[in-house]
């Protein structure tokens, strides 16, 4: 037969050793270290909840704060592209001196028979030749190229209808920006780097003018950089109204080493 393990008592049972154990002391104390362990996890459920409520709360309005925030530069950066994308007012029209007379178109007669007397009264090629006067024809030449001169614009826009175009796009433009220009050898012994922001006129005619340091560097990087700009092939001129006008442009050029 197997032997029976010995079973030794416990402090309560010495304690309570002739005692009455169902006063109630002894069961309070047996099962001490059980109501002890149940406080524990209890109390720790709710510190754990005391302070983990309140970072709920906080983390939930800080997203809404975000999200609020997101919106409104959302609305913000959608209000600048409506107003960037609206088109400029059109320009106002020319005086009423400047507008073409139309004249009435009057339809010719036509005559079977031609009198005598009336084809006397015809000039011929050369009687026509020898009316027209060299002088009376540069005095028509000075007065077209006055008025060209005179519709020429004057007027810089920094919006328009037609923005102005270099040829092939922004890749093709910066593809020849970096294709020609050259790192300043001071700039490389001093290792200085940067981007240089340059704002120029294009033209009605399309080519390059007022070139000019809007954010520059360093004075050898931002002569580098006018250099380039001024190399700049003949660009699609921008159009307000449908007509050929001035037109800011600016470009960043980035300097670094290697």
């Amino acid at each position: 037969m197997a032997k029976e393990k010995k079973r030794y008592p416990s402090f309560d049972d010495i304690v309570f050793e002739g005692r009455n154990k169902e006063y109630g002391a002894y069961e309070i104390r047996r099962k001490y270290a059980r109501t002890m362990a149940m406080s524990m996890i209890i109390g720790i459920i709710v510190v754990f909840f005391a302070a983990y409520v309140p970072y709920l709360k906080a983390k939930s309005i800080a997203q809404i704060k975000q999200r609020d925030a997101n919106e409104v530069i959302a609305e913000m950066a959608n209000d600048i592209n409506q107003e960037a994308a609206a088109p400029p007012p059109p320009p106002p029209p020319p005086p009423p001196s400047e507008q073409q007379t139309v004249v009435k178109y009057v339809a010719p007669v036509i005559v079977d028979t031609i009198k005598p007397d009336e084809a006397s009264q015809f000039m011929t090629a050369d009687d026509v030749a020898e009316t027209v006067v060299d002088a009376e024809v540069v005095e028509v030449i000075e007065q077209v190229q006055e008025e060209v001169q005179e519709e020429a614009p004057q007027e810089v826009f920094v919006v328009v209808e037609e923005m102005p175009s270099f040829p092939g796009g922004d890749v093709e433009l910066f593809r020849f920006i970096y294709d020609n220009i050259k790192y300043p050898e001071i700039a490389k012994e001093n290792n200085i780097q940067g981007k240089v922001i340059l704002r120029f006129c294009v033209t009605y005619k399309g080519t390059v003018d007022q070139v000019s340091v809007v954010r520059g560097v360093d004075p050898a990087l931002d002569e580098e950089a006018i250099r380039v700009i001024k190399m700049l092939p003949l660009w699609k001129p921008g159009k307000q109204g449908g007509k050929p006008v001035n037109v800011w442009y600016s470009v960043p050029i980035s300097f670094q080493l290697k």
